[in-house]
């Protein structure tokens, strides 16, 4: 369904801030030198640089000059590297190749059921390639993973399947708590709902009632191909809702407890995290963490912020200590402590790995009606940055945004935050890598920028808090150096409300299924302004699935409410590296605002 005829464009109000958006490296054509035309002469323009075999050259002056002889190879774009990106080596359907950043070398299935097949270069080709998917959310190889939530059983875990292309695209679903392979086929562009079993020990409790697993169920949990195995034979976006429905014929109650995650392909995934969530919850509901495999073999190393106990299969860890685990293809480990605060949990492995921060049931804030499960999707950290724009959920009776939590995780010593416009009460230092700040409560809309890379959590409020409506969800903050210029979301038609949050330039275009958007309101002098859509529910022809493009990059924030429930999660983003020597500086005299690590009490 188009969004109401209030939509026309946005309007330039003050004039856009110098940003930029990293770009996927392209396939390689040769060995390492520049196919730019000034590589036959010496001449250039300042910045540029090219290689000459394994000698990097920078423009002084004017000429090319040699700047650095490479020990292993040299790349014209990314300097001296440790291999060629887009270079490998094939061993029947499994190529060894070079990281898109030239850090070294990851093995990759070019699986035959997504179309892929090892070519000469020695990298994986097709559609659904590494090479040509590039690093974001859309992608043709997925990991749907259950975490713990206390809703009776009666509700289904689901995904949703948005079709990104002109083209059908055949679909298999296997591993988790299938008996047999779900093989479908999704049309082009639109979307199919597929309902699958619970995986009984993620879940960690099954039950009739959400009461029956109020209290008696375990913490943690290891799932052995606990996790289910969704392919594509065309790219795909695709969301885990836990569970889909917030009300169901024949159910003895509402739902009461829900959330989504945007998932990521494979091909995005990589091999360190931190992670948010939330504290415990009356010493029943436990902060949880899950770290799903694709590869055999891969170590995983997670240094715990909270103690967990050894069950289900999952060892006890000690907080503040670093512990290995060794998993295979589709193989889970949930950690859950019901003595603390999980956030903050710093997970890495020696192959890419998914890693899903959540809570079973939180109250957000502590002692506020009614809990809810929370779950997202964690941002690696090469794809984190130190910029983020924060805007508060709105709800039909606050349409300009109701009060929110905001978390801000440290991955660096000695990280400063500055805000635009100023936040009264905010922090402005984090001491430690996986220290957090917490922003106290209000509704707002604001840049944050830090001196390191950061990453960004916004718990949802219950709806004892403010208006009447939703329970908690839990989504990231998008970093501006990943917002897209265009997005294929999914907003379920089986909400009551569903809201998208536009954070785009000032100045930008930006068409929401085929109409321009209006009424954008600047955020401090960030140079981007906030639009807020809704209704996107139920409508004739509307399958849920929305299309929006931009003459810049922009982000956007999905989100909707049922009966006293609701979800949450980013609508999409690139997941690209950003380069340490990339980051904005903060403000050099940023406005002094007082200090506080924790939200006022009502």
């Amino acid at each position: 369904m188009r969004p109401a005829s209030f939509l026309s464009s946005c309007v330039s109000v003050c004039a856009l801030a110098c940003a930029f958006a990293i770009t996927a490296c392209g396939p390689s054509t040769g060995g390492g030198d520049d196919d730019d035309d000034d590589a036959a002469t010496n001449t250039c323009s300042p910045g540029q640089q090219r290689c000459t075999g394994n000698v990097l050259q920078t423009c002084q002056g004017g000429s090319f000059a040699d700047a650095e002889t490479c020990a292993q190879a040299c790349d014209p774009t990314l300097g001296c590297v440790v291999c060629q990106p887009n270079t490998g080596t094939c061993n029947g359907d499994v190529s060894t190749a070079c990281r898109p950043d030239g850090s070294g070398f990851v093995e990759v299935y070019c699986d035959p059921v997504q179309g892929m097949s090892c070519g000469p270069a020695g990298v994986c080709e097709g559609a659904c390639s590494p090479g040509a998917l590039g690093e974001s959310y859309v992608g043709c190889d997925y990991w749907p993973t259950v975490t713990g939530n206390m809703v009776s059983q009666v509700y289904d875990f689901a995904v949703a399947v948005s079709n990104t292309t002109n083209a059908p695209a055949q679909v298999t679903i296997d591993g988790g708590a299938l008996t047999a392979p779900d093989v479908f086929t999704v049309g082009a562009n639109s979307v199919a709902l597929r309902r699958l079993p619970w995986v009984g020990a993620l879940k960690l409790c099954l039950g009739q009632s959400w009461s029956n697993c109020s209290s008696a169920h375990p913490n943690s949990a290891r799932a052995n191909g606990g996790a289910y195995h969704l392919r594509s034979t065309v790219p795909l976006t695709v969301y885990q809702f836990n569970p889909l429905d917030y009300v169901k014929p024949g159910a003895p109650e509402n739902s009461y407890t829900n959330d989504a995650s945007l998932l990521f392909p494979t091909n995005a995934w990589r091999d360190e995290y931190y992670v948010a969530t939330w504290q415990q919850t009356a010493n029943v509901s436990p902060s949880l963490l899950a770290v799903t495999a694709y590869q055999d073999n891969t170590t995983v190393t997670i240094t715990t912020r909270a103690s967990t106990t050894a069950e289900g299969g999952a060892p006890a860890f000690v907080a503040g200590t670093p512990q290995s685990v060794t998993l295979n293809q589709g193989d889970v480990l949930e950690l859950g402590t019901a003595a603390g605060d999980l956030t903050g949990s710093y997970v890495t492995a020696d192959r890419p790995v998914q890693v899903i921060g959540g809570h079973y049931c939180a109250n957000v804030p502590d002692g506020f009606g009614y809990c809810d499960h929370l779950e997202e999707s964690m941002f690696p950290v090469d794809a984190l940055s130190n910029r983020y724009i924060i805007n508060a959920p709105a709800v039909t009776t606050i349409p300009n945004g109701k009060e929110q939590m905001v978390r801000i995780i440290a991955t660096q010593p000695g990280t400063t935050l500055t805000y635009d416009p100023p936040q009264a009460g905010a922090p402005t230092t984090i001491a430690n890598p996986g220290d957090f700040a917490e922003i106290p409560r209000q509704a707002a809309s604001y840049l944050i920028t830090a001196t390191h890379k950061v990453l960004v959590a916004q718990p949802m409020e219950g709806s004892s808090v403010a208006g009447g409506t939703g329970d908690p969800a839990m989504s990231l903050a998008v970093p501006v150096e990943q917002y897209r210029s265009a997005y294929l979301f999914h907003a379920p038609t089986n909400y009551l409300t569903n809201y998208v949050d536009i954070t785009a330039p000032v100045g930008a275009t930006v068409m929401l299924d085929g109409v321009a958007i209006t009424n954008c309101t600047p955020i401090g002098a960030s140079g981007f302004a906030l639009a807020r859509v809704t209704p996107l529910g139920p409508g004739p022809g509307n399958d849920g699935n929305h299309s929006i493009t931009g003459s810049q990059p922009f982000g956007i924030s999905v989100y909707g409410y049922g009966d006293d429930t609701s979800y949450w999660y980013p609508g999409g983003l690139n997941l690209e590296t950003v380069p340490i020597g990339r980051l904005v500086p903060p403000p050099a005299a940023p406005a002094p605002v007082a200090p506080a690590r924790v939200p006022v009490a009502r």
